[in-house]
This record gives structure tokens, C-alpha cells and sequence, in this order.
């Protein structure tokens, strides 16, 4: 007869992604707000403490006075003095104490503590953030331990590491979304950090095995639920899920063993997902032929004499020849980026993807940061618009707003392209002019690690250089879509990005980017 045994199944949830997370600089105010609540709180100890000072004198010198006077009552009430005082003390002074010690100290801090709750990041944020650091390990393939430990690249301060909570936090986030494969990385980290001896504030190691060893199960290794439901065990005796669930286990191996059940095979491996994308985001680029490579120059580039770059011709950089992608290096002012900046932190808004088929927009994971739209009536932005147009040549009064995006945890946007493709009859209705031709992307800020532009259709590698652009045209000079640029923000390892783009449109360049038939 063949038994069954019920699997019981641990239950979670999730929760939708907030705002502070997408952008570095949005983040930087909840610093600001801890630091206010850090500094409200010691001074709430700082006037419990000296409160409890007054109360452990006043108790001292009580104690030593009783010791005293309870050793002769009589003798010692024979003195007025001491009698006056005795029921002074009863009369007032414990009465005085007693409202010392029903004072709550508390009150302006909690109050503190109300209003800058309503500021808080919601349960969605901590998501968000959660799903960030999973992106960047997949991306940068990197190992857990490393993670937890904090030991990133380019990181000499401000190293953070994960406590066995933190591991434990990150792994159910992925067990809520039923990613087993990140909930077995970081539970086994978490139990991992607990076995070498360090003491957890709110998890203890029944609940992490507990979700461990049915993680393992959901990814077909029953070899390994086994083993750690055996590890629970051996903590709680009598956990009544875990006896349930060993049996499932031993019973399900033992058919396995006997050939009467198919043997799974563990789905120990996470979904591919952008596997070219993310091999270029680690720097593992499409090595050009000797033949190609040697087309690629550095130049001074003054447009063919443009009046305002003979004297001051800019700095060209072949990046890539198919598409032709080129580096204008030191086009952007120290001063002009961090005006750009600081117009555009109070500004910041989620970013959102395009969806062309009832041309609306919406957030998604697809992109992580939070922009702002700059427009030419600003100084900075009509400077260096017009630099655009010196450079490229092109017509910028049907070019759209300049469009300041900052990066958050993990920042990045998936692979897409700029242009609407041939089959929308009419590209952005709304302005009227024609699709997006070119592509103009200042870098306005360093970048420890990560963050840089990627072409996975043909292999390119844009590194984030500040005060940098580049350059690139989304349509063939028949107008045709050009799939090839297809491109992508990787994420951002260690600190924060921030862009400024430009795209110009098909209206107005007429004379100026002349059209073909060819697609070329």
C-alpha cells in the first residue's frame, strides 16, 4: 500500500515596491531622518538615566537613615527633629517621589518618533532593496559569503555586513516570491553565520531550517530537506511539522532508491535571465577583430570647423563601429554637473517604461531610478544643449527636455531601445516630431563599481566616465529602427550614478542627417 504524508507548506507574502530605494539621493534623506530620531532617542536614555540617578540617591539615603533609626525606633523618634522628618518624608517627600518615578520621559520622543514615521520607507522598500542586492549577485555572480561580509569592490569605508537576521530577512523575501533557488543561498548564510557563533536578535535556527529544508524540497533535492529536517530535529524533538515532513522525505528517498519513483533532479540553478546583459555588465565584452579595432580612432573633433569648436574642438572617442558609438570626453563642466544635480534632487520621480501599445506609462523592475525633466528655459541645460548641436550637428529645437535620471540600490534599466519601432505609424504623438533619431548620454557622476551602458546584440561596453558623453543614432538613414542599439543601464554595484540624456528627433534634420534607402 502506498503511504502519503502531508507536506506542510510555510506561508509568506509580499508586498509592492515604494519609492526611497530607486534613487541614491532619495535615500540619503532617511539618513538625515535617523540621525534626527538617533539624537532624539539619547536624550530620551540620557533623562531616563538621570532620573533613575535621583531615584537610586533618594533610595540610598533612605536605606542608610531606616538601618540607623529601625536599630532604637524608640530612641531615635525621641529626637523632634527626626520625628518632623519622619512624617515629612511620609506626608510629602514619597509623595514627591512617587510622581518623580510616574513621570514618562518618553512622551517628546515618541511624539519625535510619530511624525517621522509618516516619512518612513514602507514594507514594499525593504523589498525593493532586497530584491536589488539578489540582482546584483546574479549580475556580478557573486558569492554569497562575500555579500554578507560586504566585501565589494572599491570599498575602503563604510563597509556594511549582514547579520544572521539580515540573511534570514533576504532569504524569506525570496521564499515569498517562491525563489527557492535565492531562499537556499541566504538561509544556508544565515544558518551558516549562526553555527560559527554569532547571536541573532529575532530568529533562531528551528525557523531558518524549517524554511531551509522545505526550500531544498522545492527545488527537488530531497537528499538535502532531509538532512537539515534531521538537523531540526535534533534542536526541537518534538517540532511537529518537521516529523511530518522527514517522513515525506524518507519515504519519497526510499522509492527513489528502490526505482519505484522517478529520481528529480535538483533545480539547484536560478532562471537565465539576460545572460548576455549581465556576462557584459561583468566587463566580459565582444572582442573586435584586429581589422575592426583598427577603424576606431581618438580625434579633436570640431564639426567639420563649427564656428564655436574651432578654438575649443572636443575630444572624439571611437567606441564601437557597428553601430558607431562615440565618446565625447570632458563636455560637461564640474559646475554644469553639479547644478544639474542639485536641480534635480527636490524633482526626482519613480522612473517608468513606455508601453507603446496604448502609449502609456508605468513603473517597473525593468528600471530601478527616479528622473527628472530639465528644460531649456534652465542656463545649464540650454548650454549645453546648444553644445549638443555643435557637436552632432543636429537640429535641437525638436529635441525633447533633458531628462536627469539618478540610480538606486541596484539601480538599473534591462535592455530596450529609445526609438519606437516601425510598426507604431506615428512615434510620440504627443511632440509631433518624427521618432528619436540619436541618442545624446552625459555621465554626470563617478562610479565605483558597476553602472555601465551595455549593447548585448553586438557586444559593447560603455564605462560611466564623469563629465563624458556619448553618442549614437537610432535609425538607419532610411528611417528603419536600428535593433542593434539595443542597450541597457547595468546595475550599480557600489555607489551612486547619475545621467543626463538628450534625445534628438527625425524633424529638423532634414539637411542636416541626409536619408537613404539603404540601411545604413
Amino acid at each position: 500500500m502506498v503511504v502519503c504524508y502531508l507536506l506542510l507548506i510555510l506561508i509568506g507574502f509580499t508586498s509592492a515596491a515604494e519609492e526611497f530605494y530607486s534613487s541614491i539621493d532619495q535615500m540619503k534623506e532617511l539618513l538625515h531622518t535617523e540621525k534626527d530620531l538617533v539624537t532624539s532617542l539619547e536624550n530620551y536614555i540620557q533623562a531616563e538615566e538621570l532620573k533613575l540617578e535621583q531615584i537610586k540617591s533618594w533610595a540610598q539615603k533612605l536605606a542608610n537613615l531606616s538601618a540607623f533609626a529601625i536599630q532604637d525606633p524608640e530612641g531615635f523618634l525621641g529626637h523632634p527633629v527626626n520625628a518632623f522628618k519622619l512624617l515629612k518624608r511620609l506626608n510629602k517627600d514619597w509623595s514627591e517621589l512617587e510622581i518623580l518615578v510616574l513621570t514618562n520621559l518618553s512622551e517628546a520622543f515618541i511624539s519625535k518618533l510619530s511624525i517621522g514615521r509618516q516619512n518612513f520607507p514602507k514594507e514594499g522598500e525593504q523589498t525593493g532593496a532586497a530584491e536589488a542586492l539578489l540582482r546584483l549577485q546574479d549580475t556580478y555572480e557573486l558569492d554569497t559569503n562575500t555579500l554578507a561580509k560586504g566585501e565589494l569592490p572599491g570599498i575602503s569605508q563604510f563597509r556594511g555586513s549582514l547579520t544572521v537576521d539580515d540573511c534570514y530577512d533576504l532569504g524569506i523575501m525570496a521564499y515569498n516570491k517562491n525563489d527557492f533557488y535565492h531562499t537556499v543561498l541566504w538561509l544556508s548564510q544565515a544558518f551558516r553565520q549562526l553555527e560559527q557563533g554569532e547571536t541573532p536578535v529575532t530568529v533562531g535556527a528551528v525557523t531558518i531550517l524549517d524554511y531551509l529544508s522545505f526550500s531544498f524540497y522545492k527545488q527537488g533535492d530531497l537528499q538535502r530537506a532531509s538532512e537539515f529536517t534531521k538537523k531540526l530535529l535534533e534542536i526541537d524533538p518534538v517540532h511537529d511539522r518537521a516529523i511530518k515532513n522527514q517522513k515525506y522525505y524518507e519515504f519519497h528517498l526510499e522509492q527513489q532508491k528502490t526505482g519505484q519513483e522517478t529520481t528529480e533532479t535538483p533545480k539547484t540553478g536560478r532562471t537565465k535571465h539576460n545572460a548576455v546583459y549581465e556576462r557584459l555588465c561583468r566587463g566580459d565584452s565582444i572582442e573586435l577583430t584586429p581589422h575592426r579595432r583598427s577603424g576606431l580612432f581618438c580625434r579633436y573633433h570640431d564639426n567639420h570647423r563649427h564656428p564655436n569648436l574651432v578654438i575649443g574642438p572636443v575630444k572624439e572617442e571611437d567606441v564601437w563601429d557597428q553601430p558607431h558609438i562615440v565618446r565625447y570626453h570632458d563636455v560637461a563642466s564640474e559646475e554644469d554637473m553639479e547644478m544639474i544635480r542639485e536641480w534635480a534632487k527636490p524633482k526626482l520621480k519613480r522612473s517608468k517604461v513606455n508601453d507603446y501599445k496604448n502609449n502609456q506609462s508605468r513603473v517597473s523592475t525593468v528600471r530601478v531610478s527616479q528622473n527628472a525633466w530639465m528644460d531649456d528655459t534652465y542656463a545649464v541645460a540650454n548650454r549645453l544643449s546648444k553644445r549638443v548641436g555643435y557637436v552632432t550637428g543636429l537640429e535641437m529645437t525638436t529635441a525633447e527636455q533633458m531628462q536627469v535620471v539618478n540610480y538606486g540600490v541596484g539601480g538599473q534599466y534591462e535592455p530596450h531601445v529609445d526609438f519606437q519601432g516601425d510598426d507604431i505609424p506615428e512615434p510620440y504623438p504627443k511632440l509631433g516630431t518624427g521618432n528619436r533619431i540619436a541618442t545624446w548620454l552625459f555621465y554626470i557622476s563617478d562610479v565605483q563599481a558597476g553602472g555601465a551602458t551595455v549593447f548585448p546584440d553586438v557586444g559593447a561596453i560603455v564605462e560611466p566616465i564623469k563629465g563624458s558623453a556619448v553618442l549614437w543614432y537610432n535609425l538607419y538613414l532610411n528611417g528603419k529602427g536600428d535593433y542593434r542599439t539595443r542597450h541597457a543601464a547595468c546595475p550599480v554595484l557600489v555607489g551612486s550614478k547619475w545621467v543626463a540624456n538628450k534625445w534628438m528627433h527625425e524633424r529638423g534634420q532634414e539637411f542636416r542627417r541626409r536619408c537613404s534607402l539603404e540601411n545604413s
